[in-house]
């Protein structure tokens, strides 16, 4: 008679035959038996969605984590509605709108057009829902699939998306209009559908951005085809960013604008600047006295279990790879080792900017060699392999509980030069440092690391105006956490730019937040 460890193996065997042979995120019920869903639901490795569906997770999620249901989230959707609809729906063009700029944050609310909409809500996990409406998709022919999902193309979003979006979403907005590059692209679904009204909208929007050859171009047809147009500039203000329109990817624009429209609110809450100071040697004893603090709240943060102890030991080189098992294989020894290499590395870093080096410059130099430090004993111990050592992640990574899903591995290529680009050209240091960080752990490079390379990155920039070397509390990670989110999510950046300009100021007083 099998065991229960038996009877386990063979429902999880069977889950993976699902999910390796047919590459299938959402299980119907069809699709696995009533005795081994329940087995997979009960030990933690299935879990409803809907009636009839489900999603493989994690059995270690506590509960409320909502990980395994966001990183499946976009691949549900598709196989959902292709199962429902076949190829008879669409979502929003508001949605639409968002993928094509890039921004693939989880909605809480996914609108789904469809022939056969049910025209109801349909409850998923942690909030959120799909909003199915019965609509005859009179736009059919503009319909693209990107990643499974059917949605409006570029031009067609642009064209119906509501007008709140302009105003609710500019960046978004801004980072889509810039991939249209001659206005041929856009005329024929205006006249077509006699879009007067949308037409001045559009024209006023291009013109916004600095595509005033698209604006004139789009005016001058509809009027030769006897349309009366009248011009609107549909965005609440004017962006002094000078947008790339050669490039079909939407995410350096992306974080061009973001930067030009947060910068001010950062320095409205950032202390003044110390300035260099005049002696190099007492700033860099400083950040050496507050490692055993920096290393203890930035690995717990990462949710490693490590002692001063344990630190300290590293630090003093009573750490042994090669004779003690269990530092070899200790992987919070690991991350403490590698948090000790980065930091001299790092230090190495703060020295060529207190010298006078261009802040941006130098960690766009340096950042590889942090990187590479950090994760160097779990290579050395096996743990993990060479070539993940490489550079910039090749596969798609998620953040724990968030929205917020990062730039695809393409992406990051494009992005992460415009991120150091902007360090390099920042005149004001609060901005590098909060604006910097949070746009790291925006584009998310790495397959891991990316928070502690953001807070290095942080005090890199933090040094260059001469600010004290701060540590976020372990105590107050869900605060940092929930700022982040406000910013990537919720495009509000002023949450996190008060969380880090507090305890900057605590540091510049003498008395920062973080202890041990």
């Amino acid at each position: 008679m099998a065991t229960p460890g038996e009877k386990l193996a063979e429902s999880l065997e069977i889950l993976r035959n699902l999910q390796k042979d047919q590459n299938i995120v959402a299980i119907k019920t069809t699709e696995i038996s009533r005795t081994h869903r329940e087995r997979l639901i009960k030990n933690g490795f299935l879990k409803e969605v809907s009636k009839g569906w489900y999603i493989a997770t994690n059995p270690y999620e506590g509960t409320g984590d909502s990980t395994s249901w966001y990183t499946s989230y976009w691949q549900f959707c598709s196989r959902y509605l292709a199962d429902k609809y076949g190829n008879n729906y669409s979502i929003s063009p508001d949605q639409s709108l968002l993928i094509h700029s890039g921004n693939t944050t989880v909605p809480k609310q996914l609108i789904v057009s469809a022939l056969d909409g049910s025209n109801k809500s349909i409850p998923l996990l942690y909030g959120t829902s799909l909003l199915e409406m019965k609509s005859p998709l009179p736009y059919k022919d503009s319909i693209v699939e990107i990643d499974g999902i059917r949605m409006l193309s570029l031009q067609s979003a642009l064209i119906y998306c509501s007008a709140a979006m302009f105003e609710r979403n500019a960046v978004d907005v801004r980072a889509a209009m810039a991939l249209i590059t001659d206005a041929s692209e856009i005329l024929g679904p205006l006249l077509e559908g006699s879009h007067t009204v949308i037409a001045g909208r559009l024209a006023g929007a291009f013109r916004n951005i600095g595509q005033d050859r698209i604006a004139d171009t789009i005016l001058k047809t509809m009027k030769a085809a006897d349309y009366k147009v009248r011009e609107v500039d549909p965005f609440n203000s004017k962006s002094s960013v000078a947008l790339t329109f050669r490039d079909r990817s939407p995410y350096v624009n992306r974080i061009k604008l973001m930067w030009d429209g947060w910068r001010d609110v950062v320095i409205k809450h950032f202390p003044q600047e110390p300035g260099l100071p005049e002696n190099k040697e007492e700033y860099l004893r400083a950040v050496e006295e507050i490692y055993l603090t920096d290393a203890y709240h930035s690995l717990s943060i990462e949710r490693y279990v490590v002692s001063i102890e344990l630190i300290e030991k590293v630090r003093t080189g009573d750490w042994d790879i090669q004779g003690n098992d269990v530092d070899r294989n200790h992987r919070n020894a690991m991350a403490a080792r590698g948090y000790w290499l980065a930091t001299q590395v790092v230090k190495k870093s703060l020295n060529k900017i207190l010298q006078g080096h261009n802040a941006g410059k130098t960690a766009d130099d340096d950042h590889t060699d942090w990187y590479q430090e950090l994760f160097a004993p779990s290579v050395t111990a096996g743990i993990l392999k060479p070539s993940d050592l490489a550079g910039y992640r090749t596969n798609q990574v998620y953040i724990s509980n968030s929205l917020h899903v990062p730039l695809n591995r393409d992406a990051v290529r494009d992005a992460m030069p415009t991120l150091f680009e902007l360090l390099a050209n920042e005149t004001n240091a609060g901005v590098r440092a909060v604006l910097g960080h949070f746009i790291f752990v925006y584009i998310h490079p790495y397959m891991d690391g990316n928070g502690r390379m953001a807070r290095f990155l942080m005090n890199v920039m933090l040094a260059s105006g001469g600010f004290p070397w701060t540590v976020i509390p372990v105590e107050q990670r869900d605060g940092y956490m929930a700022a982040l989110e406000s910013a990537s999510v919720g495009g509000n950046i002023e949450p996190f730019a008060q969380f880090l300009s507090k305890l900057v100021d605590e540091s510049l007083k003498g008395k920062p937040a973080a202890k041990i």
